[in-house]
């Protein structure tokens, strides 16, 4: 089965516990395809933790989630190694972070201290206690919450090198009214419905090497770069985007191109990519932040870059 079938396989059981999420169902997709963590940044009770355990079961693995709370400690989340009285020795006790699909809810809650526990297995898949360096497993994902309306006592926000490890930020808007409607139909007493698993282990793997394959020409390379050189010598900007969230608009643009049936990047995947993959490692000066936003500013600056017109890609292109 391709990847485009799995792709709607993998909505129809969200859709079970979600409604009118289907643009964010397909950038999850692409996230799992590419390895990338996702923050999720709405207001309370829009799905994000359904939506978390449902993608968790569609791929068969195993889920875990962490409660973030100023009290939580850097041990609390990779593990430690404990005295065990009765052998005299030290048993390595891992944490959370040992999982597929690790949740981590209200991640603004947590003191930096112990959010930069995060920063070495979010990058390289793995986690040092004592000197030790123990490897996780390949579909070790991070799907992240904040509330962005949270009151400022007891949160901390999120270093620019930890936003800068997400692959994307989303943000879950409110439903519809006749989407509300059908949300209450579906949960009126009755019993959560069984999500399916979708995807087997080999099958992700799979889809990480054709994603590996898309070809993209210079003239469309070129295009990307323009776009993040546009964000590092912005008026309004303070912090444009860094060369990981270069690499990270080129993978998210390749899974695009994937999903949408064809083997090479377009303009059109890095436009549709660019709000995601790069709104949230913008930092505005202070002139910039009184009278813009970060999502403003990027929409302004992809307006004003050139798109290329003429990107053919040839067989022997790469």
């Amino acid at each position: 089965m391709g990847i485009q079938e799995k792709l709607e396989q993998f909505k129809n059981e969200l859709r079970k516990v979600i409604i009118g999420q289907d643009k964010v169902l397909e950038l999850v997709f692409i996230s799992l395809i590419q390895k990338g963590h996702i923050l999720f940044d709405s207001v309370p009770g829009t799905g994000k933790t359904v939506l978390s355990k449902a993608v968790a079961e569609t791929v068969g693995g195993k889920f875990s989630r962490i409660q973030f709370t100023p009290d939580v400690l850097p041990s609390d989340i990779t593990g430690m190694n404990m005295y065990n009285p009765k052998t005299q020795s030290f048993d390595l006790r891992m944490g959370p972070v040992e999982t597929n699909i690790l949740l981590a809810d209200e991640i603004n809650r947590a003191t930096p201290r112990t959010q930069s526990a995060l920063l070495e297995v979010m990058e390289e898949g793995q986690v040092t206690i004592d000197g030790k360096k123990i490897v996780l497993d390949d579909l070790f994902t991070v799907l992240a919450t904040q509330n962005p309306i949270e009151s400022r006592q007891g949160t901390f926000d999120l270093p620019e090198a930890q936003m800068d490890r997400f692959l994307m930020k989303i943000t879950l808007g409110y439903p519809k009214k006749d989407e509300e409607l059908l949300m209450m139909d579906m949960h009126r007493g009755k019993q959560r419905p069984r999500i399916e698993q979708v995807f087997t282990r080999e099958d992700i793997l799979q889809f990480r090497r054709e994603a590996a394959d898309v070809r993209m020409n210079d003239t469309v390379k070129e295009y990307i770069i323009n776009i993040v050189q546009k964000t590092r010598n912005h008026k309004y900007i303070a912090l444009g985007v860094s060369p990981r969230g270069t690499l990270a608009l080129m993978r998210a643009s390749m899974a695009a191109a994937l999903i949408n049936g064809r083997d090479y990047v377009i303009p059109e995947d890095i436009k549709a990519m660019a709000p995601y993959v790069l709104s949230h490692r913008l930092v505005l000066n202070i002139e910039g932040m009184t009278i813009t936003a970060n999502e403003q500013l990027l929409e302004e600056i992809l307006n004003e870059v050139v798109v290329p017109v003429e990107y053919g890609v040839s067989r022997d292109e790469v």
